[in-house]
């Protein structure tokens, strides 16, 4: 098969690890959430893109020393996994370190970002997952990539049973403090887990929000049939003020907020091309506000709630279906960390992309990985090995001096050209 013309330029590639530079406690290990558990199977990709001169004058040694700092302090992600008697798995800190891959580019950064094809990302970003041999897996990977003029991507692969992009960003931006000198008082934890006990199994309700799928042992990753696409757009506030305009109507006093209006028209145009029914439940992932989880690496700063539409999706006005995702939606996370207790017979689960999944990181700091006082000036965001329904990332962008969202839309590949055409001829939204 021929090679596109970014595949061919990523060349020079080569492998090491590093750990943190002292050891974290012998023996010590972490246990992990149900919570935890039941994300195992996704990935969260992220490429940070940068200029020349926040790595200028750095050798891949000086690189390395900043990250024996860095992961003193975070060394969690540097474990790997082990399974207990029980069959549960838990993370052994045995300071194995990250993978770090090495690569270079014959064309310069503009080149690059000028393209207009979301798959170019995915050869920056390390596609390993957890397996087969377990054991030997690392969390976390990451990808530092050189451009002829000297920009580099740097691109990270993170296991989402660690936990989600909030926590993985404050991981990454940790190592920006360390090129700084900046250290936290304390070591990054992770979450406790809840192992109390439930009196019936019968007790457990199944959640909607999930598709349980065929035990993959030592592999976490789920083998899937439909071909799937991604395809972005950039908004800007003023755009996002314009969507929500046409939805509410400029007399209506009530307004949907600007991550439940893309869900909305989103929902509706895939409901439309589906033809409604495969698409009446939909997942929302949204930052938990009632929690504060700094410092802590876990997947329980977000929230997973399920809106059900019990009338046609296609039928209702946007400003209902929008109203819908405000007020209906059904917050399962316990729900889904009971189902994974001891207990029970550990399930594997798909959450991303069982229904069709909005994922709101509008505020994660993405843009505040800060390497020697100098911020990316581009971050792609995308959540791996999703369900056949489609993801729909919504993450923080700069277009220029412009601040706004890139919204990233994840289907079956059947689908993108359809739903692509019926957000630009309906919505304007490209």
């Amino acid at each position: 098969m021929e090679l596109s013309k970014e595949e061919s330029s990523i060349f020079d590639i080569k492998i090491s690890s590093v750990g943190p530079g002292y050891v974290s406690g012998q023996d010590a290990v972490q246990e992990l959430t149900g919570l935890d558990l039941a994300m195992k199977l996704h990935y969260i990709r992220t490429v940070y893109y940068f200029q020349s001169q926040a790595f200028e004058g750095m050798t891949i040694i000086n690189i390395k020393e900043t990250m024996f700092y860095w992961l003193n302090h975070a060394y969690i992600p540097c474990g790997r996994l082990r399974t207990s008697d029980s069959g549960r798995p838990y993370i052994k800190c045995n300071d194995c370190g990250v993978r770090l891959i090495e690569a270079r580019c014959n064309m310069s950064l503009d080149e690059w970002l000028k393209s207009g094809d979301d798959a170019r990302h995915n050869l920056l970003v390390p596609s390993q997952v957890l397996g087969p041999d377990l054991l030997y897996s690392p969390l976390v990977l990451m990808q530092l990539t050189k451009f002829k003029c000297g920009g580099t991507a740097v691109g990270v692969s993170w296991a989402h049973v660690l936990g989600d992009a909030f926590t993985a960003a404050g991981f990454m931006n940790l190592w920006g403090q360390s090129t700084r000198k900046e250290y936290p008082a304390q070591p990054l934890c992770m979450a406790h887990s809840n192992n109390e006990a439930h009196n019936s199994k019968s007790l457990i309700k199944e959640p909607l929000a999930v598709k349980r799928v065929e035990p993959v042992g030592d592999h976490w990753v789920t083998s899937n049939d439909t071909k799937m696409k991604a395809y972005s757009f950039y908004l800007s506030w003023a755009d996002l003020a314009r969507l929500q305009s046409k939805i509410c109507g400029d007399k209506n006093n009530q307004q949907i907020p600007p991550f439940e209006s893309i869900c909305t028209v989103v929902w509706q145009c895939v409901a439309k091309i589906k033809h409604g029914s495969d698409v009446k439940t939909v997942t929302i992932c949204k930052k938990d506000s009632e929690n504060s989880f700094e410092g802590v690496i876990t997947n329980k700063a977000q929230a997973i709630k399920v809106v059900k539409a019990y009338l046609s999706v296609e039928e209702l006005s946007p400003m209902e279906l929008g109203l819908l995702i405000m007020n209906q939606a059904v917050n399962e996370t316990k729900i889904i960390e009971e189902a994974m207790e001891p207990d029970n017979e550990l399930p594997d689960f798909l959450v991303y992309g069982a229904n069709l999944t909005f994922i709101d990181l509008h505020d994660a700091p993405l843009y505040d990985l800060n390497i020697r006082g100098h911020k990316p000036v581009y971050v792609n965001c995308a959540i791996d090995h999703v369900g056949d329904e489609g993801v729909m990332l919504v993450f923080p962008s700069r277009k220029g001096d412009s601040d706004g969202v890139t919204v990233s839309i994840t289907l079956p590949e059947n689908h993108v050209s359809d739903v692509r055409s019926m957000l630009k001829k309906e919505w304007s939204l490209c």
